[in-house]
Parts: C-alpha cells; sequence; structure tokens
C-alpha cells in the first residue's frame, strides 16, 4: 500500500524521514498533491496498488483524478491537517500522524449481512392541504403523492385537483421505507374521491360550514342539506355514510404536522418530519426511490440474553436505550426481538448489554480492538506520551474537528486564542460514537491510553448521552479503586462551531495516568471475556488498589456480587434455573448455593424469581482470587426420608412447608406425616395404608 502525505502548500510540519521510520516505509513529502504535483498522484493511483492519501479537503478531485486515470486502486483518505497540523503542537504531531497513517493501513472489515429496502416512490404527505399541495409541487414527478388532509390550512386547496386527496382520522402509522401502512376511518360526508371541486356546496352552505378542504365542519354544520341537494350529480355527500376503517400502504412517508407520527428520537427510514425550511432534507428524501441496502448493524444471541426467565423480566437496558424503537421484548420466547429494517445502527443496545448477547458488527468490537491497539502502539513505539482517544462521529464530529483545526490555523492573524487538537490526542472517526463501551475503553487504557473521550453532538439521542454517563462512571470507579490518578474518561458535548472554545479547551485537559506495561491481548468477539482480559491486565498493574473490593455505581455495572439473607432462604433453588450466566450453581452432593461472582451480569433476574426475596444486588468488583471461583452463598443440613432415611430436602424447606400446610384439611395425620417422606416412600405409603379411602371402593 502506497502513501502520499502532503504538507498543504507547507502549513504543516511535516517530517517526512520520521514519519518514513515509524511506519517502516519511504514517504515523499509533496506540498501541492491536488494541484501542481497531481501527476504523483495519478501515476501512484495508476499502479493499481492500494493508496493512503493524507488528505480529506481534496477527496473529490482525487476520486476524480483516479476515475480519469482508470485506477482500480482502493483509496484510502485521511485527515492529518486539521487533526495535527494545523495546531499550536503541530511541529510535535509527528507521532500522531504517525498513529493514523498506520490505522489507514488496516484491511477493511470482513463485510456483514444486509437488509434490503424497496421504494417504488409511492409518497404519502399528510398536513394542511395548501401546504401539503405546495410541498407536493416541490417534489415534482419524482414521486408519487397522495395527500391526507389535516384542513385547508392559510392557503386551501388549489382549484386544479393534482393528487389523489384522504381525509378523516387516522387511527395508525407504522412502517418503514417501503412498507408504511396507514390505518384511518373517514369521519366526513363529503367523499374526497368523488368531489370534482366545483365548489357548488360552499355556494349553498348556509352556515359557511365547508371549507377549501372540501370537508365539512360538522360543529357548525345545522343539517340543511342543500350541500347534498347540488351536489346530486357527482354523488360525492352522504350525511348517512357508516364510518369504516381503511388501510393503505405507501413507500413514503412526509408529515407537515406540528406533532411527528412517531415519537422515537430516530423515526423510521423514508418517513420525514418537515418544518418546511429544510430542503436538503426533502431532496434527500425524495430519491429514496429503488432498491436500497444497508448493513444489518447487530448480531443476537439469545443463549446469553439477561432479558426475561420463568416468566420474570430482567434486564431491559438494550430496549430502554434503542432510539428507534427496533426494539421489544417477546415474552412468548422469553427473549427481546429486533426489527432490522428500524434499527439506525447506533450500537448503543451493544454497548449497554451487559452480557454481549447483542453485539455491534458495523464494524466488529475484534476490528475496532486492532485499530485502538495499532493507534496506541503506533504512538507510543514512536515516542509519543499519555495518548488521549477522541471517539466521535463521522458526520458532524468530524465536521467540528475540521472548524477547531482551521480556528488554529487563524489564530495567529485573528488572535483567537485557539490550540486545535494537541498533539497527544488521537481523533477515532466511528459510525456511531455510542457504539463502544466499558469493555473496549478499560481494554484502551490497558493498551496505554491514558484518556478515552467521546463527542456528542446533536445527533445523539438524550438516552445515548445517559448511557455512556453510566457506563463511563462504572469504568473510572474501576481505574480510581485500583489507584489509577486522574479522569480517564470524559463526554465532550459539542452542538456547533459556536462551542468550538469550550472544545478547545477541553482538549487542553491533563494526561491521567495509565498502566506502566501495556497489553497485547485482542478484543475478543465475547464481550465478557474481553472485559476479563481488560480487568485482569489493569489489576495486575494497578498502581495501589485501594480495598479488596470496589464498590461501583449501581445504574450500567454489569460486574457484582449477590447479598443473600440467610435466614430467608429456604435454598430452593430456583434461582440458579432464572441465572442466565452460570453465576449460581447448585451441588449435586450436598444442599448449597454457589456463586462465581465473575460470571454475574446484575440483571436482577434471581432477585425477582426469589419466592423468599432474600437475594440483592451488590455491584462491584473483587479484586480476591475467589471472584473466579465457585463460593458457596448458603447450605443447610438435609432432610432425611422418616422411612428409609435418605436425604429428599432441606431441613429449613420441609419445616416452612410443614409450618404451611399443617392447618390445610387435605394435610391431616398421616397425609401431613407423608410429607416428610421422600418420593418413592410416599407413593408406597399411600398403597400400603389399610384406612385409605381408594376410587375403586366408592359405589353408586
Amino acid at each position: 500500500m502506497t502513501t502520499l502525505i502532503c504538507d498543504c502548500n507547507q502549513t504543516m510540519p511535516l517530517d517526512a524521514r520520521s514519519l518514513s521510520a515509524n511506519l517502516n516505509d519511504t514517504l515523499t513529502l509533496h506540498s501541492s498533491l491536488c494541484r501542481r504535483e497531481a501527476a504523483e498522484f495519478l501515476k501512484a493511483a495508476g499502479s493499481g496498488e492500494d493508496l493512503v492519501v493524507a488528505c480529506t479537503q481534496e477527496v473529490r478531485l482525487f476520486g476524480e483524478l483516479a476515475e480519469q486515470a482508470n485506477s482500480t486502486a482502493t483509496i484510502k483518505f485521511v485527515n492529518i491537517r486539521e487533526t495535527g497540523g494545523w495546531s499550536r503542537d503541530a511541529a510535535k504531531s509527528s507521532h500522531k500522524i504517525a498513529a493514523l497513517l498506520a490505522a489507514a493501513h488496516l484491511p477493511e472489515p470482513d463485510p456483514v449481512a444486509t437488509v434490503t429496502y424497496k421504494s417504488a416512490g409511492r409518497a404519502l404527505i399528510i398536513g394542511a392541504l395548501g401546504a401539503a399541495e405546495q410541498a407536493a409541487e416541490l417534489l415534482g414527478e419524482a414521486v408519487d403523492v397522495t395527500l391526507f388532509t389535516q384542513g385547508a390550512g392559510e392557503q386551501g386547496a388549489a382549484q386544479e385537483r393534482r393528487y389523489p386527496v384522504l381525509g378523516g382520522q387516522i387511527q395508525t402509522l407504522t412502517g418503514w421505507l417501503g412498507a408504511f401502512e396507514l390505518t384511518w376511518q373517514p369521519t366526513n360526508p363529503i367523499d374526497l374521491d368523488l368531489c370534482t371541486r366545483c365548489n357548488a356546496c360552499l355556494a349553498v352552505c348556509p352556515e359557511d360550514a365547508i371549507g377549501l378542504d372540501y370537508q365539512i365542519d360538522l360543529s357548525a354544520c345545522k343539517s340543511h342539506r342543500a350541500c347534498v341537494k347540488v351536489c346530486k350529480v357527482a354523488g360525492a355527500i352522504d350525511f348517512n355514510r357508516s364510518p369504516q376503517s381503511q388501510t393503505d400502504t405507501f413507500d413514503l412517508v412526509l408529515d407537515l404536522r406540528a406533532t411527528a407520527a412517531f415519537s422515537q428520537h430516530a423515526k423510521p427510514q423514508g418517513y420525514l418530519h418537515w418544518d418546511g425550511r429544510d430542503l436538503k432534507a426533502l431532496l434527500q428524501w425524495r430519491e429514496l426511490v429503488g432498491e436500497f441496502d444497508k448493513p444489518k448493524f447487530f448480531s443476537y444471541r439469545q443463549k446469553l440474553c439477561a432479558h426475561s426467565r420463568n416468566e420474570k423480566e430482567g434486564c431491559t437496558a438494550c430496549i430502554d436505550v434503542c432510539s428507534a424503537s427496533a426494539i421489544s421484548s417477546d415474552r412468548h420466547h422469553q427473549q427481546i426481538k429486533v426489527n432490522p429494517n428500524l434499527c439506525v445502527g447506533c450500537g448503543t443496545c451493544s454497548t449497554v448489554c451487559p452480557t454481549g448477547a447483542m453485539s455491534f458488527v458495523y464494524p466488529r468490537a475484534s476490528d475496532q480492538g486492532v485499530k485502538f491497539k495499532t493507534l496506541l502502539s503506533t504512538y507510543l513505539r514512536s515516542g509519543g506520551k499519555a495518548p488521549a482517544l477522541l471517539l466521535h462521529s463521522q458526520g458532524q464530529g468530524a465536521q467540528l474537528l475540521c472548524d477547531l483545526g482551521r480556528a488554529a490555523q487563524l489564530e495567529k492573524a485573528q488572535k483567537t486564542g485557539t490550540h486545535g487538537v494537541p498533539a497527544r490526542v488521537l481523533p477515532v472517526p466511528l459510525w456511531h460514537t455510542s457504539s463502544t463501551g466499558l469493555e473496549v475503553w478499560l481494554t484502551a487504557v490497558a493498551y496505554g491510553a491514558s484518556q478515552v473521550w467521546v463527542l456528542l453532538t446533536d445527533e445523539e439521542a438524550p438516552q445515548y448521552a445517559t448511557a455512556l454517563a453510566e457506563q463511563m462512571s462504572v469504568a473510572q470507579a474501576v481505574l480510581t479503586g485500583l489507584g489509577y490518578a486522574g479522569e480517564h474518561f470524559k463526554l465532550l458535548r459539542v452542538r456547533d462551531a459556536r462551542d468550538l472554545a469550550e472544545l478547545d479547551r477541553a482538549l487542553q485537559t491533563a494526561p491521567a495516568q495509565a498502566p506502566a506495561h501495556h497489553a497485547s491481548f485482542a478484543v475478543q468477539a465475547d464481550k465478557r471475556a474481553t472485559l476479563e482480559l481488560a480487568l485482569d491486565h489493569l489489576v495486575a498493574h494497578a498502581p495501589h488498589p485501594v480495598a479488596e473490593r470496589i464498590a461501583l455505581p449501581a445504574r450500567g455495572a454489569p460486574l457484582g456480587a449477590l447479598a443473600i439473607n440467610q435466614d430467608a432462604c429456604t435454598l430452593c433453588l430456583s434461582c440458579v434455573n432464572a441465572c442466565p450466566a452460570s453465576a449460581l450453581t447448585d451441588n449435586a452432593a450436598a444442599p448449597q448455593l454457589r456463586f462465581i461472582e465473575k460470571n454475574c451480569v446484575q440483571c436482577g433476574l434471581c432477585v425477582k424469581t426469589c419466592p423468599e426475596i432474600a437475594l440483592s444486588l451488590v455491584p462491584q468488583l473483587s479484586l480476591l482470587p475467589q471472584r473466579k471461583e465457585a463460593v458457596v452463598l448458603h447450605e443447610m443440613q438435609p432432610y432425611a426420608c422418616v422411612r428409609c432415611g435418605k436425604p429428599f430436602g432441606t431441613l429449613k424447606g420441609i419445616e416452612v412447608m410443614l409450618g404451611k400446610l399443617a392447618g390445610h384439611s387435605m394435610f391431616q395425620g398421616e397425609a401431613l406425616e407423608r410429607l416428610k417422606m421422600c418420593g418413592d416412600c410416599r407413593v408406597i405409603d399411600i398403597y400400603s395404608a389399610d384406612n385409605e379411602i381408594k376410587i375403586t371402593d366408592i359405589k353408586s
């Protein structure tokens, strides 16, 4: 793979020799690769070898040049200018630039399954009839429009009827691109399909109850029925028509109402809630005609899911955080279900999932781990100190960093005081900023990262910030408890360019403490395995742990222990059957309840299942070796059968049962005594008793 670097008209102090040494490659420094030295790009593109171009400003131009050269090379573009070359630390950014270029050399992740949408362009516009007709005019012939009137609006309908019009009460609107379903009930005497807009009904109505949406205001109508008479030929008006629900399907929905039809933050693909101002959004929506593929962003393993057991609901983290309403509870199958057509690929469900049942695959955690390791190892190997990872979105987040870099470049002339992105901060663009969490962040620290920061903009749903903050509080509690000094995790919330000064100040934060020895393990496909590897390394190289157990925040903690009230517990072991993570086990040789803290995901299913309410969750990280071993939470003396002496239950369990049933009319005398027998002896005693009445002895 060939790497082309350019100092952009000598505005960046790039050291080609140092970069060549750090990347184990021979790099040639250019100053005008997109203009006077474009021949060098054409030469490299024409060689057929894949390219890394250290410039994102001229992506379009380079693409056109490669097309003219009939190049078959794969070209990756890396921003080193605004993220490193244009800052007060530019002279010290060689280590960072080497890391960014090294990460760009990584192979593309394996392809994932796709979800297909098919849209024929049948569009529904909901709103005041005049405004809906104007919106339809803007769309032109690109889509096949049907209008659903919400009143006449300020303009009223045009005289010429160019589009089909529906009216009535909307009952439901569901679906996604290519598969929207509208159910409504006509509630007006005027059938808009039959109406010719002759205006005769408006002219004769004495109450002016008919508007330019050609619907009757029934609260103003006094039943003169003059409108029925003048509409006799068309037959569009019938006050005796019985309302019946109707259903129709559409590929696209444009909603002009003040309140959107969908309340979730991430609306379904193909639905646009439009305020009439953002023409770019309308034009993009108009282009959604044809067949489209998107990645299937998630992978779900029901076996690991801690959502439900024995009709008890446990973890609902993914359902609660989903901004697209794509995840719901499937109570019949005791699991969750995900609608891939509604999923927008934020990955937050995998971030908050304590077991790894839900995983994000675009990219996979293992691919993300390779990228983080490459960035950090290259930076540290080349002499960099205290690296901080700055995770940001590929859209708004990347644009804000570009704005910050330009502000830093203009600082000398305009005296803005802007520093730009520091040399130790490594920007990492993500498909979505909430797609990584606790186990990946701790792994990054184990790799040598001083800090992990997440840049949030208005793109993200509010619940994403809450979920990330909870994850960060858990991760920080772990590191603080292990004695690592400083603040390692932080959310940087920026709305737009107006907050660049605040972002600039936040990026100047002093480094936090990282492990003295850097880990070499790889991020695993199994989330819990990755978390354990990271914890093992961080614990092994901890400066000075403050205690044998580190208390963790109650919300968001996927680690912890169980507290048991031994006086209440009867050792029924229903909690063992409910545990989805094999954290609770029994002992075939003795009445014992055993617990493996390492496996516990704090889902709470055991707590909700326990009939004696004897269990409670304890969010914590134990630093004792016993955390990975099965320890006895509770044990009891076995109860021996009064007839054969074989143990068949626990002493306390049988005593509780005898106490509860002693007053029951069905368990008196010998019947109560049989409760003290094992199953075999109980049957023998029933059939050998002389005073038992058998059903065969009953005569009519």
